[in-house]
């Protein structure tokens, strides 16, 4: 698609000049957004082309000015756990990691987080997919689990820099959260959603006795992930043994490298000051949205 290498530098919503068709359009914004379609028997739906779909924004049907698969760059968070329960894991995760991130392009970068009692950067965005690799086999897990601060501070991280890819937070944890952190679900959520990341949950099994499992059930507060994962269009990918983690770990990549991205030009504009609603579905010759089939993809924006 001729526009790709022009659209490859742009973020949602950010202001840019464009050309169409031999005029030059100043200070639009271009809204990007990547989803995965599966059948009523969760199947993915691939070979999609651009007239199968359409995208709504605020209830108004767009033009759709950029469509691809696995053509832009992308800019994924790797969001750790590095709380007690995860300790007998973090070896086979090193190792999953060097294979899973290996698919990925020569120009995609990653970043490294980690978390227990609280979340911090460990490795800035990088090209270098083996370093992420190394670094977590230095780690060591001891401490609180919050999640929380986890994915708040991975979707901070993506407002504050500004990518020009497509932003992907990959939470790795048991999901057994112990401690609530600073932010609920609505601030992370509102948080995620104005940086224009998806979050996919990398579940693995955590050694967490039931006495853990009761404290837990008890805390108020914790991040409901399921609810970020479906405000921004992510999934989640449910790790049973560790034999199964360099699979998963890789399905969970390739899956984001082979979304579908779209993108449409809008007049909004960032002194609204509010989120955008999003919808994204098929032509009416698939059937109806949730019954025939699904769509996995954000459901709002904010200009910046």
């Amino acid at each position: 698609m001729p526009g790709l290498i022009m659209f490859a530098a742009i973020a949602c919503g950010i202001p840019v000049r464009a050309q169409d068709q031999g005029t030059i359009r100043v200070n639009v914004n271009l809204v990007l957004v990547d989803a995965t379609v599966k059948t009523k028997d969760g199947q993915i739906m691939a070979g999609l082309k651009k007239d199968d779909f359409e995208v709504r924004e605020d209830g108004v049907l767009k033009k759709m000015d950029v469509f691809s698969r696995d053509e832009l760059q992308l800019n994924v968070a790797l969001v750790l756990d590095l709380s007690d329960s995860i300790d007998p894991f973090l070896a086979p995760l090193r190792d999953a990691s060097t294979v899973a991130l290996a698919a990925l392009k020569p120009g995609d970068e990653v970043a490294l987080f980690t978390f227990s009692n609280e979340a911090e950067l460990r490795l800035p965005f990088t090209k270098d997919k083996n370093k992420v690799a190394d670094q977590i086999s230095t780690f060591q897990a001891r401490g609180a689990t919050n999640i929380n601060d986890g994915i708040f501070v991975a979707a901070e991280y993506f407002l504050k820099t500004q990518p020009s890819g497509r932003r992907v937070i990959i939470l790795i944890s048991d999901d057994v959260g112990t401690d609530a952190g600073g932010q609920g679900t609505r601030d992370i959520v509102t948080e995620a959603i104005a940086a224009d990341t998806v979050l996919y949950n990398l579940k693995i099994p955590g050694y967490n006795p039931p006495s853990t499992i009761f404290y837990a059930s008890m805390v108020p507060g914790l991040v409901n992930i399921r609810k970020v994962m479906d405000a921004t269009g992510g999934e989640l990918f449910d790790v049973q043994n560790t034999a199964n983690l360099d699979a998963a770990f890789s399905a969970l990549i390739q899956r984001i490298k082979t979304r579908y991205t779209m993108g449409f030009y809008t007049t909004a504009t960032g002194a609204e000051g509010k989120p955008h609603k999003l919808d994204v579905r098929l032509a009416p010759s698939f059937g109806k949205k949730g019954r025939d089939y699904t769509i996995l993809a954000k459901n709002g924006y904010y200009v910046h």
